[in-house]
């Protein structure tokens, strides 16, 4: 009786502590969800804070996936709103979102696993390692050469910066058509000195993803799937494309900037090493908590410790060997953002301190919202990952504004802006980054108050132009 007795009191406080925790981050939950903050306050005024189900509303994002790890653990995972709209399914922690360019850190683990199998070296010329399918030589090239190292790190001197992907009905290229330009982008080539220079480059990642099938005779998805995403655990997870049946269940459709949805529910991309993971924020959570562990001194991890530091050295423009790279030593940050068709997402953990956020949206409009949640994450978790800064604004007549406005051409990503007048203020519609309400913060810098970016208008007889957040620059074509 005695033992019944202790057994039942046993399981009655352990449920109890089960009960308590449960309720304490609900609370968590709660007071995150409630906190939202737009990324920018103007000086006097009070900080408002918002519900994230009226600012999906208010950004036209149907559905909001997020996970959170703290002291190396997932310690929630929560869904919001609708894969589909259509078919009224809701978005759970194990609804499957596009990574868009998240795809490339974890990528990147494929190739630093065959440096570790003695399979290739991350500063040989990835020409020896390719087998039907070269890197022209050119000028470029002659002393320097296009490495693995440099192909992750983005400093290899390849062009194309991203890809818009496919639709359902579109003819679907190899990767050897993507090389070639035969796709839907441009051919895929050395057109500055590798080594140089920093250049987001996802045709680097294209390079890398047919070095890493060539060298291990696996189509990507089987490598990556066997060597990288089941050892750690994302079962939720592939590079498949177009993506199989297997999955088809509980995947999220994509929504564009109007909070439409996307022809053919989702585009499909042959270039997966630079946008082809379909993934859920807990099996990116994995993700980070692999990287963690193996810091921590995890010996079975996917890789060793030695490698993962490699990884997280900084080369240009802070960028590691996938991942982005912020802050210093015991606080220092790997990351990355992802934007498809339709989906817009970001992943952000600390290395050494075992924590980590990632929410991914099913939006084009997704990247304001992420900023806000982030801010909610921060502050209530006293991280240093975001922050809303506080500004202070001017007025200016129409007669000051009307010089700005115009077509502005950004060559490097074909890209072209224009500038218009609303109200007493310039607006720019359709960015990558969603509409822009530029507010002077002087006679020629604006901000927009929801994404923080900040614009500078180059005002010189001979120049004329803007610089984007003090590091892109746009040339004006057009009055």
């Amino acid at each position: 009786m005695k033992n019944i007795f202790f057994i039942i009191f046993s399981i009655s406080i352990i449920s109890n502590c089960f009960a308590q925790k449960e309720t304490e981050i609900l609370s968590e939950i709660n007071a995150i969800e409630n906190g939202l903050v737009k990324n920018v306050q103007i000086k006097g005024d009070s900080i408002q804070r918002f519900n994230i189900q009226k600012r999906m509303d208010y950004y036209k994002v149907p559905g909001v996936s997020i996970a959170i790890v703290e002291n190396g653990k997932i310690k929630w995972a929560k869904g919001y709103g609708y894969a589909n709209t259509e078919s009224g399914n809701k978005v759970d922690f194990n609804t499957l979102f596009q990574a868009g360019s998240i795809s490339k850190p974890v990528a990147a683990l494929s190739a630093l696993k065959l440096l570790e199998n003695d399979s290739l070296e991350l500063n040989k010329d990835v020409n020896y390692y390719l087998k039907n399918w070269q890197i022209p030589e050119n000028k470029f090239t002659k002393t320097e050469k296009v490495t693995l190292e440099r192909l992750l790190t983005h400093t290899a001197g390849v062009t194309v910066h991203g890809f818009p992907g496919y639709q359902q009905t579109d003819n679907f290229p190899d990767i050897i058509d993507v090389l070639n330009g035969n796709g839907n982008t441009e051919k895929i080539v050395v057109d500055t000195i590798p080594g140089s220079i920093w250049r987001y480059s996802g045709g680097g990642y294209t390079l890398m993803e047919k070095v890493v099938e060539d060298v291990s005779g696996q189509s990507f998805e089987e490598y990556m799937s066997k060597n990288i995403l089941l050892p750690i655990g994302m079962k939720n997870s592939t590079y498949q494309q177009p993506i199989t049946k297997e999955f088809e269940s509980n995947i999220s459709a994509a929504y564009d900037e109007n909070g439409e949805l996307i022809k053919g529910l989702w585009h499909n991309y042959p270039e997966q090493a630079a946008a082809g993971l379909w993934t859920t924020p807990s099996d990116l959570a994995l993700y980070c908590i692999e990287i963690q562990d193996i810091l921590k001194g995890k010996k079975d991890g996917v890789l060793t410790k030695e490698t993962i530091e490699r990884m997280l050295t900084k080369h240009k423009n802070n960028w590691g060997l996938g991942p982005s790279l912020q802050s210093e030593k015991d606080s220092l940050i790997f990351a990355h953002g992802g934007k498809n068709a339709g989906f817009t997402n970001d992943m952000l953990a600390y290395a050494y301190r075992g924590d980590a956020v990632i929410v991914m949206t099913n939006a084009d409009n997704g990247g304001k919202l992420i900023s806000e949640i982030k801010n909610a994450v921060s502050k209530y978790y006293n991280w240093s990952i975001s922050q809303f800064k506080t500004v202070e604004v001017i007025e200016l007549s129409e007669t000051a504004l009307k010089p700005f406005t115009g077509k502005y051409e950004f060559k490097q990503q074909n890209i072209i802006l224009e500038v218009k007048l609303k109200g007493n203020n310039l607006f720019i519609p359709n960015s990558p980054i969603g509409d822009l309400n530029l507010i002077p913060l002087t006679e020629k810098q604006f901000i927009d108050l929801e994404s923080g970016t900040v614009i500078e208008f180059i005002v010189d007889e001979e120049d004329k132009g803007f610089i984007v957040d003090n590091s892109f620059t746009l040339i004006k074509i057009e009055e």
